[in-house]
């Protein structure tokens, strides 16, 4: 009873979690957009020569763009070849679509070491329009793989919760 109490409370975090990065991720979008019709306007209707809006719009998409992955892992709204797998027994969908998500789980957390490596480079790189070192903009790495990590074991759990109720459904219980 103690575990699943704990998947629930793990699955519930991934979906606030999952809630939280969505509105996170509209909220850098609609900044994004901001920033840059600002900056159309000032060079071309005001002509102030303000060079450093395409810089910054850029770094708020890599951050908008990767903190997505976590979202759609969650939705999983990533590409995948539902065709092939829904094509083949449900035993083997099951063995096939934990292969995959085990092999998602690794790639992620693959990506957040080497994302760290790469942010610790990044204090000695600069960004000469704002004079600051390039730990933040290569740090969306690193946190979005971590996140989508996370992820991937909440949907895993959330998953497999599902399958276990749907087997036991015909038993009058749920697991």
């Amino acid at each position: 009873m103690k575990a699943r109490g704990l998947r629930v409370a793990i699955v519930s975090l991934g979906g606030r979690l999952d809630r939280v990065l969505g509105r996170l991720c509209a909220l850098l979008v609609a900044v994004m957009v901001a920033i840059v019709w600002f900056g159309v306007v000032s060079r071309y209707i005001l002509e102030l020569g303000i060079t450093w809006t395409e810089e910054l719009s850029r770094y708020v998409m890599i951050w908008a763009a990767l903190l997505a992955v976590p979202v759609g892992v969650y939705r999983r709204a990533h590409i995948g070849v539902e065709l092939l797998l829904r094509a083949l027994p449900t035993g083997i969908q099951r063995g096939l679509s934990l292969l995959l998500d085990l092999l998602g789980l690794a790639f992620f957390l693959f990506l957040f070491v080497y994302g760290l490596g790469m942010t610790a480079m990044g204090t000695q790189q600069y960004a000469t329009i704002f004079g600051m070192t390039m730990v933040v903009p290569f740090a969306s790495v690193p946190v979005s793989a971590l996140l989508a990590a996370l992820q991937t074991v909440v949907v895993m759990l959330r998953d497999r919760d599902v399958e276990m109720r749907a087997a036991t459904e015909g038993m009058g219980r749920v697991v």
